[in-house]
C-alpha cells in the first residue's frame, strides 16, 4: 500500500461512523436499479470500496443479490456488517485484487476510485474487467473534473485523486467496456461522474 493508501485507510478509520451518518443522504436508488435491472438472476456483485455497507450493499442484497463487500478499513467494515449482515465483507486493497478471473456478474465502486492515485485508474479498470464475467455489468464513481490534493475532511487528511470525465470515460472504452451511460449526476449536494457499462470481452 503506498503512503497516499495509508493516508486514506487510516482517514476512514478515524471517521468511519460520522461519515457513515451523512452516506445515509446520497440518493443512488434509480442507478441502482438500472444497474441490478441488468444483472442476471442470482448475480454475484462486488461491491468494491464498499464502507459502512449502506447504501449499496444493503440495497443491492435487499434485491436478491448475492453481495461481497470490501474495503481497508476495518471501522468500515465493522459497521458494514453490523448494517448489512447477510452480505459478506472482507478487507482487502481495491489495487490488489487478486479474484479469479470471470468471478462476478457484477461490479460497483461508490466514492471509491477517487482515493487512488489516478495512474492506476486504467489498470484498476482492467483488473474490473478481468474479474467480471463476459458481459458483466460495471456501475462506478468518478470526480467530475481533473483534480488531486491532499486535504482536511470531517477534521482529518484525506488524499484524492481524479482525471476530467472525458479521460475517465475513455480510460474504461479502452480497458474494454462498452459504455451504458456516462453523466454528472448531483447527489447528496455533491457532483460526480457516474459511468454504467458493459464487459465486452
Amino acid at each position: 500500500m503506498t503512503g497516499k493508501g495509508h493516508l486514506v485507510k487510516k482517514g476512514y478509520d478515524k471517521i468511519a461512523e460520522r461519515y457513515q451518518a451523512d452516506r445515509r443522504v446520497f440518493d443512488h436508488v434509480k442507478e441502482l436499479e438500472e444497474f441490478v435491472s441488468l444483472l442476471p438472476k442470482k448475480a454475484r456483485v462486488l461491491d468494491v470500496g464498499c464502507g459502512a455497507g449502506v447504501p449499496v450493499a444493503k440495497f443491492l442484497m435487499d434485491s436478491g443479490i448475492e453481495v461481497l463487500g470490501i474495503d481497508f478499513s476495518e471501522n468500515m467494515l465493522k459497521l458494514a456488517r453490523e448494517n448489512v449482515p447477510k452480505a459478506t465483507f472482507i478487507m482487502k486493497d481495491l489495487t490488489k485484487l487478486d479474484f479469479a478471473n470471470n468471478s462476478f456478474d457484477g461490479l460497483t465502486a461508490f466514492y471509491s476510485i477517487i482515493h487512488v492515485p489516478r495512474e492506476k485508474h486504467f489498470p484498476l479498470f482492467k483488473d474490473f474487467r478481468r474479474i467480471l464475467k463476459p458481459n458483466g455489468i460495471m456501475l462506478v464513481c468518478m470526480g467530475p473534473d481533473e483534480w488531486e490534493a491532499t486535504e482536511q475532511y470531517y477534521g482529518t487528511n484525506m488524499f484524492w485523486s481524479q482525471y476530467s470525465p472525458e479521460k475517465s470515460l475513455q480510460l474504461v472504452k479502452d480497458a474494454g467496456f462498452q459504455t451504458i451511460f456516462d453523466k454528472i449526476l448531483e447527489r447528496g449536494k455533491e457532483k460526480h461522474y457516474w459511468i454504467l457499462a458493459r464487459n465486452k470481452k
